[in-house]
């Protein structure tokens, strides 16, 4: 019976079809490196892993097609090595941040404060949105950092420095917190005016406060749903006041004739 490189087991999966893993340990940390098709090619991926733990030179940024190793799995040796600290997900610690490569030219910078989630919660990108996989479902990252899954990009939230991969919390600018409010400018005088969509948008008012706007939208929804109105709106989830001041606002605040007579 042959024996298996250094740093390869062979596996077999349901189908009787055999596979081999590279593995290595260093101190008490056992880490997969990968499966693969033949023996060769699995020592090739421990031989190149063990030199990336072994050579300080070598950089997230000498990653090459040719590599035997995943780059994700790149990314998490060279973290290793320099950071004794193995998570699985491709993250690279710096003093008060962290990188998440998506990919050797896609890298997310976050906080430090927020390493603990994306240590566990792994990144995925479709159609263009960002998203954490999370027990079971898909959370659109922008909603961890405060920005609501409507919210629009230069209109209710900014990145400061000009880098949309940059979800640092000094470089997000959320200016609108609510659904259908917009902070605008008019007359030289700053409101909150308030749309909602029906069959394009209406106005339903400019507000003084973006609370006291959120609450308008919440209304004119509720005129609309109570008129058998179909489309299912947003309604704003308003923490900063209590129920009772809600309440209040909620019957003293004016909307829009138009949403009235709809």
């Amino acid at each position: 019976m042959t024996k298996d490189p250094t740093g390869v087991s062979t596996a077999q999966k349901k189908d009787g079809t055999v596979y081999y893993r590279a593995s290595l340990t260093r101190g008490r940390k056992h880490i997969s490196l990968g499966s693969y098709d033949d023996p060769v090619k699995a020592h090739q991926a421990y031989e190149e892993a063990v030199r990336l733990l072994a050579d300080p030179e070598i950089r997230i940024i000498d990653y090459s097609e040719e590599c035997s190793l995943s780059f994700e799995k790149w990314v998490c040796l060279i973290n290793f090595r320099d950071n004794r600290i193995y998570i699985a997900n491709p993250i690279y610690i710096l003093r008060k941040m962290f990188y998440y490569y998506l990919s050797p030219s896609e890298i997310l910078k976050f906080d430090a404060d927020d390493l603990f989630y994306y240590s566990s919660h792994k990144i995925m990108k479709r159609g263009g949105h960002l998203f954490a996989a999370d027990y079971g479902s898909q959370v659109n990252i922008l909603n961890r950092h405060g920005i609501k899954s409507y919210a629009v990009e230069g209109r209710d939230y900014f990145f400061i420095n000009g880098d949309i991969l940059d979800f640092r919390s000094s470089n997000l600018d959320i200016v609108n917190h609510y659904a259908g409010v917009t902070k605008e400018v008019h007359r030289g005088k700053t409101v909150y005016r308030v749309r909602i969509h029906i069959n394009g948008n209406y106005i339903v008012g400019d507000y003084p406060d973006e609370i006291t706007a959120a609450i308008a939208y919440n209304k004119a929804a509720d005129t609309l749903a109570a008129k058998g109105f179909e489309k299912s709106f947003v309604r704003n989830d308003i923490a900063d006041i209590s129920e009772e001041e809600i309440r209040r606002i909620y019957s003293e605040i004016k909307i829009s004739s138009k949403i009235i007579r709809y």
